[in-house]
């Protein structure tokens, strides 16, 4: 197994490692054969009870020299070809330990859990996996649908927002929109990145998760970018760059004020003069005002010429977004139709007129999709 080259990686993983003292034991040393045994079961078990399964997600997840070459159209030498080949066949080898071939060589009695382990043909289900790679993905891409940046470093998020297009109610012409765009993005076509603004509780931020959660199957993946790592977004772009799934870079509530570097940083992005635009990269950003960096009163002051270009550059950064989108409260009678649909969906036993009584007396402090799916849920709670 240290031969690996192509999928070194895999020597890494715990589990791994644990398989791998495993098969070096003798029953020599009983105690210490149990006790690796166990360590091995209780770090498989947190993932799976199935050994194969789990050495061949680390193999379809592996992001290699071969991929790389396969995903860019590069001329693959026999070589690697052959490399690929014989790794497969030993990493299929090793997927087949069975509890049954441990408990043997360690000739221990008493009770050990047992994890399953099967015949699985490594190289085709591989080569299944490099024709749908556009789709799939590779590394931690093919595992997670959205991430976000922490301390420079893209980090999976494992329990990401279940939300989808068909919970989201209202706002449809908005939706559509965003939906053209990412289709666009996915297809291949010129896509912009997308500004969405607005009142607070009217959905920007879960129209782009749930048009996220609608195309994962696609492709799409969303990377969110908290507004202290926005110095970071050139150095993400070039990491994502030619990698065959299409991203979202996810802003929320964003807002600069003036002396931010970061405002220098995005624009610098949005218009392209830290780098070529990515044809697998859009920026989504969501704000509660368009012009995102907040003007001072001191800015208003001085010679018309000076608060002219003051003013001006403050409200740039909202213009280097290709499609904005607005997003406001919406009036009594959406309200009320969200409401309805609402119930509808949550199958709440009301009259129409009880409901939209109760709705309007629950919205004291201003109507909005959020409050509207609020209400619903606290008299589903009611009702149960």
């Amino acid at each position: 197994m240290n031969s690996l080259v192509l999928f070194h990686d895999i020597l890494n993983d715990f589990v791994v490692k644990k398989a791998m003292e495993l098969l070096k034991l003798n029953n020599d040393d009983v105690v210490e054969g149990v006790k690796t045994y166990a360590i091995f079961a209780h770090e498989l078990f947190k993932s799976t009870d199935d050994w194969t399964k789990y050495v061949l997600q680390l193999v379809l997840s592996s992001d290699n020299n071969y991929v790389t070459k396969r995903v860019n159209h590069i001329i693959i030498d026999p070589s690697l070809t052959e490399c690929l080949s014989q790794e497969l066949s030993l990493l299929e080898e090793l997927s087949r330990l069975s509890a049954k071939d441990i408990k043997e060589r360690i000739k221990y009695q008493g009770y050990l859990p047992e994890w399953k382990s099967s015949l699985v043909d490594f190289k085709v289900i591989y080569e299944e996996r490099m024709r749908h790679i556009r789709e799939k993905g590779v590394g931690i891409y093919s595992k997670y649908r959205m991430f976000i940046i922490r301390d420079r470093a893209i980090t999976p998020v494992k329990t990401s927002d279940p939300v989808k297009l068909s919970d989201l109610k209202g706002y449809e012409s908005q939706r559509k929109i965003v939906i053209d765009n990412t289709l666009a993005l996915l297809n291949g076509k010129p896509a912009s990145n997308v500004l969405l603004y607005g009142d607070a509780g009217t959905g920007k931020s879960s129209t782009v998760k749930a048009v996220v959660n609608e195309y994962y199957e696609s492709g799409l993946r969303l990377i969110e970018v908290p507004k202290k790592q926005v110095g970071y977004l050139h150095e993400c772009i070039e990491e994502l760059h030619g990698n065959p799934l299409k991203f979202i870079l996810f802003i929320d509530d964003l807002s600069f004020s003036q002396e931010n570097d970061d405002f220098y940083a995005l624009k610098a992005v949005l218009e392209g003069s830290v780098y070529a635009k990515s044809e697998n990269i859009v920026i989504y950003a969501t704000g509660n005002r368009r012009h995102l960096i907040k003007e001072r009163f001191s800015d208003r002051e001085g010679d018309d010429v000076h608060r002219n270009e003051t003013i001006q550059e403050l409200t740039s950064l909202s213009a280097r977004f290709g499609i904005t989108v607005g997003f406001f409260k919406p009036n009594k009678e959406t309200y009320l139709r969200i409401v309805r649909e609402l119930k509808e969906q949550y199958q709440i036993e009301i009259s129409d007129d009880e409901l939209e009584k109760q709705a309007e007396r629950f919205a004291v402090s201003g109507r909005s999709p959020r409050i509207a799916r609020q209400f619903i849920e606290n008299l589903k709670s009611k009702e149960e």
